[in-house]
């Protein structure tokens, strides 16, 4: 869209989160485009250095690629401004949902509603529409983008012509969308449901964590239990046992995990996708 109609794209090989700030105040950028994690870094720089650069001319700062944190769309927004949008999609089906400033300050933590170019919903595990609000189901997209199938032979379920997204989710009652998580990230601990994401979301909002994951591990007792993966900032001083007391503080106990990995970095995709199967099992390391 930006080379149709002619506008100025400013490209870079690599993120870099200084550099960064000097392109936009060079070229005057309007939009950024960033996944959640070069915006975390972004912000991590602090407010001495982001207030070297003149970033005044943005106006929209788009993220995509993956789940973004609410604690990382907060402090955007408050260091740039109500500039920041989330999108929700995927390669095959493309955009499902957009949020926009006003959505992530009213309902925290939402991708939006569908654009006009989409059809999104929700099905429970008997194939039955869902659309009363606070019901989670799989969500199914529809759209001009729409996949019609793999080359490898591999494909997703599609139900009344729209293709399962892969995630599970839930409306409010305003017909904002919310990603609880992947259907295949849901860890059963102890005969209870655990998203990883809701555990990710609280361990972003510490003042002292850069970033997390949680992943599970196999269990001869409870079948699956739960381990973090977490970056400190550099003035850290709390461990690993202040982040479990930290979850034991903010959520049920079954979501606390046994083990705390403290480590340097997490594995992720070249666009900044976390690979959770990529961690190690802390046990087996």
């Amino acid at each position: 869209m930006s080379v149709a109609l002619g506008t100025t794209n400013v490209l870079v090989r690599r993120f870099d989160p200084r550099r960064t700030l000097e392109l936009i105040a060079a070229h005057r950028c309007t939009t950024v485009v960033l996944v959640p994690t070069m915006l975390g870094r972004l912000l991590a720089l602090g407010p001495d250095e982001l207030g070297r650069h003149d970033t005044s001319s943005v106006s929209v700062i788009f993220c995509a690629g993956s789940a973004l944190p609410i604690a990382v769309a907060e402090q955007a927004m408050k260091t740039f401004g109500p500039v920041v949008y989330n999108l929700y999609g995927a390669s095959e089906v493309g955009v499902a949902a957009v949020a926009t400033p006003a959505d992530l300050r009213a309902a925290p933590g939402t991708v939006g509603r569908p654009p006009a170019t989409a059809v999104v919903r929700l099905y429970d595990e008997d194939d039955h529409r869902i659309e009363e609000p606070d019901r989670t189901g799989t969500v199914y997209v529809g759209g001009l983008l729409s996949f019609a199938g793999y080359s490898g032979g591999g494909h997703k379920k599609s139900l009344d012509g729209l293709l399962s997204s892969g995630d599970i989710g839930h409306w409010d009652a305003d017909g904002r969308l919310f990603i609880d998580g992947r259907d295949d990230d849901m860890i059963v601990s102890g005969g209870e449901n655990v998203f990883p994401g809701e555990i990710d979301e609280l361990l972003y909002a510490h003042p002292q964590i850069d970033e997390a994951a949680i992943v599970p591990v196999p269990d001869a007792d409870f079948g699956q239990r739960l381990a973090a993966y977490v970056i400190l900032r550099p003035d850290a001083t709390i461990g690993a046992g202040d982040v479990r007391d930290y979850v034991r503080a903010g959520l049920s106990r079954y979501k606390v995990p046994r083990e705390v990995v403290l480590v340097d970095e997490l594995p992720r995709t070249p666009s900044g996708k976390l690979l959770r199967r990529n961690l190690i099992d802390p046990v087996n390391e």
